[in-house]
């Protein structure tokens, strides 16, 4: 029987079998590939992630004890009761003096990148200024806040970490804030300069609040990344084991409350180091956690 003589198939059966025949099977062979390499680089990552936050969740979960990890110092080598709250508060402290100094400066950086300096060179060295400061290790940023800062003050100081931290927040925050700007649609602007609007009420009642969500994302991401950093507050912070909340004089903060007890030859301060570790990655959490929320507001 002819394939005409029995009707019309069912309603999408000739467009499915259109369409397989339309697709080669080596094509079909290649999207077999890929997926399968997707999924097994996605692993990649998730399973040392997953491992870490494992391991570092099973040992550091049974050391923080409530109040005590926020009330009390660390006990002297040897003991076992004591906490880190000063850590935690020092902490804060670093990331705000931190946030201070780049937020205002990277948001400025990528306005003008975006907005002002388009195809400009000055423009173009910003952004090649950037990707250097991006690669730059952290320890050296350190350096250079102990150059600029620590040595003229004749001392260490969370002011000084906090400008270590913000010079690696800096690059992270401009090009953040710079895809966000350009995800504006451009029709936006143009229906701000149709009704009177100057360039600059354009970018600051129009560009910015559009792109508000996604340029907070980009600084807490640029939060998350600095929090974990103990090579920098070294040569700044340096470390206190009292409680301070002077911007001018030492602070503990938890990497640097890590390095040192790690390294301490008594088990109840290598346990208190972990409950400092597990509280960091908690803090990073949370920090990813509040990127991912702002991330799916949407920006116009």
């Amino acid at each position: 029987m002819d394939i005409a003589d029995k009707g019309p198939l069912p309603n999408g059966t000739e467009d499915l079998d259109l369409s397989k025949k339309a697709i080669p099977g080596y094509r079909r062979i290649l999207s077999v590939v890929l997926t399968s390499l997707t999924v097994i680089f996605t692993a990649s990552v998730l399973i040392p992630l997953g491992a870490v936050v494992y391991g570092v969740s099973k040992k550091g979960i049974n050391q923080l004890k409530f109040p005590t990890v926020f009330t009390e110092l660390p006990p002297p080598p040897g003991l076992t009761e004591g906490g880190f709250g000063h850590a935690i508060i020092g902490t804060l402290i670093t990331l705000g003096v931190a946030s201070v100094i780049a937020v205002p400066f990277g948001v400025l950086a990528a306005i003008y990148l975006a907005e002002f300096g388009k195809g400009t060179k000055v423009a173009q060295f910003v952004k090649f200024s950037c990707n250097v400061l991006t690669g730059v290790p952290a320890i050296l940023c350190g350096l250079f806040a102990y150059s600029i800062v620590v040595i003229p003050m004749g001392k260490f100081s969370a002011f000084s970490g906090g400008v270590a931290i913000a010079v690696l927040m800096l690059p992270i925050i401009v090009r953040a804030t710079e895809e966000a700007l350009l995800l504006v649609p451009n029709e936006m602007r143009q229906a701000a300069m149709g009704i009177g609007a100057t360039r600059f009420q354009m970018v600051a009642n129009i560009v910015i609040p559009a792109a508000l969500p996604a340029l907070i994302t980009g600084i807490v991401l640029a939060l998350g990344r600095a929090a974990g950093e103990a090579a920098p507050l070294l040569f700044t912070a340096f470390n206190n084991n009292f409680w301070s909340h002077d911007l001018f004089q030492p602070v503990a903060t938890l990497p640097v409350l890590i390095y040192f007890f790690s390294i301490i030859p008594y088990k109840a301060s290598q346990d208190l180091a972990w409950a400092a570790a597990m509280m960091l990655v908690m803090l990073v959490l949370i920090f990813s956690i509040a990127a991912r929320f702002f991330s799916r507001q949407k920006t116009y």
